[in-house]
């Protein structure tokens, strides 16, 4: 755990410093628990997420960096690699590939390009990728505005 802990304060530190202008926010939940962070991802530009802010929460495993991070939306997201309800993410990073060469912010970059790329082939949300999958990109990019504009504003 003190390789984690370790770790996590440099990305803190170097967050503070270098935040990448897709990240809105990225942080401890609180000072008394360096393993639960929070992110705010501002939806990819030229997107039909854009001008939306998206809250991500991460749990770090004690293990961490050899173990990926659980990130999940708290913010109802519309995509086909999102499951709506529980925000878990389909994102092989986060599974399979994952390198203790990542970081949170590296990882969060990657959640937030994932959005503006979705894969309909592996789907957490079948009705969002069936629009993709049908070819109807033009309802697809509708809908996801909508739920956008719905869910995803700017944070307090």
């Amino acid at each position: 755990m003190a390789t984690a802990i370790r770790r996590l304060l440099r990305e803190l530190q170097d967050s503070q410093r270098d935040l990448a202008k897709e990240i809105a926010l990225l942080a401890p939940v609180d000072d008394e628990d360096i393993l639960r962070w929070r992110a705010v991802l501002r939806g990819p530009r030229e997107s039909p997420y854009e001008g939306g802010y998206f809250e991500l929460r991460i749990d770090v495993p004690e293990e961490y960096p050899i173990r990926p991070p659980t990130l999940t939306f708290v913010t109802p997201v519309c995509h086909p690699n999102v499951h709506f309800e529980t925000g878990e993410i389909c994102l092989d990073i986060l599974k399979t590939q994952w390198s203790p060469a990542w970081t949170l912010s590296s990882t969060c970059l990657a959640i937030q390009v994932l959005l503006a790329n979705p894969e309909p082939s592996s789907p957490l949300n079948c009705d969002a990728a069936n629009l993709l999958r049908c070819g109807d990109v033009l309802g697809y990019r509708s809908l996801v505005a909508l739920y956008t504009r719905m869910y995803a504003h700017c944070p307090a």
